[in-house]
């Protein structure tokens, strides 16, 4: 079985519009021990579900009749800004991937992964990692480079950051540099969990909901390079 840290099953929804492929996708899921909550074929039914079934993970196809899968991204994390989403789409084209990761998906796989990709990136997001199919993880870290670059209107009317630890700025800034939770633990000698408190507490601190916005902020403030 596929569990949280508190030892409760990773729970995961799954849409797309193609009852074939969304069945396969979720018998996988659920002989790999992860709970199925809920399915759906369209937009509008994915936030209705989604909103009702509350899941830890929601694997989202972009091209859904109804509602764009980005759009239903968008209005479920609104709802539910804790949940973490992972894009499983035919298209590799880059604007659809920024796209999707603008509207607050932690990862994006294409279809032709196989099952043993699907199940460790479901895996991964569940436990906060951002996964990308290889090659589209570049593409993403340069359009927040580039989003880093341009200057923010309202950055004169903006409190001043708030103060964070000097471990919880070690966390952020090896999170920054793309190393998953295990790689932090062993590079500062503490646990896992350890890993995933301080950076709990970090975007707890700076307002942000997940650990793609963490990626961004420290970014934008150079963290990547230190």
């Amino acid at each position: 079985m596929t569990t949280q840290h508190d030892g409760r099953p990773v729970t995961v929804m799954v849409v797309d519009d193609h009852p074939m492929w969304r069945d396969a996708v979720a018998r996988d899921l659920a002989e790999a021990g992860f709970d199925v909550v809920a399915t759906a074929g369209d937009g509008p039914q994915a936030v209705r579900r989604a909103k009702a079934a509350g899941p830890d993970v929601l694997v989202l196809d972009l091209n859904l009749p109804g509602l764009a899968g980005v759009e239903v991204c968008k209005e479920v994390l609104a709802d539910r800004p804790e949940l973490r989403v992972l894009v499983l789409s035919a298209s590799g084209e880059h604007a659809d991937v920024l796209e999707a990761v603008k509207s607050g998906a932690t990862g994006y796989l294409l279809k032709s992964a196989s099952t043993e990709e699907l199940l460790d990136a479901v895996r991964r997001t569940a436990a906060g990692d951002p996964v990308f199919t290889p090659g589209l993880a570049g593409l993403v870290l340069g359009e927040y480079r580039r989003l880093a670059g341009e200057p923010t209107p309202t950055a004169a009317d903006q409190p001043a950051a708030p103060q964070l630890t000097e471990r919880e700025t070690e966390v952020l800034r090896l999170v920054a540099k793309g190393l998953s939770y295990k790689q932090i633990a062993e590079r500062l000698v503490i646990s896992h969990r350890t890993v995933q408190n301080h950076v709990q507490n970090t975007l707890g601190k700076l307002q942000l909901h997940n650990r793609v916005e963490l990626v961004r902020y420290a970014i934008e403030r150079g963290l990547d390079d230190a």
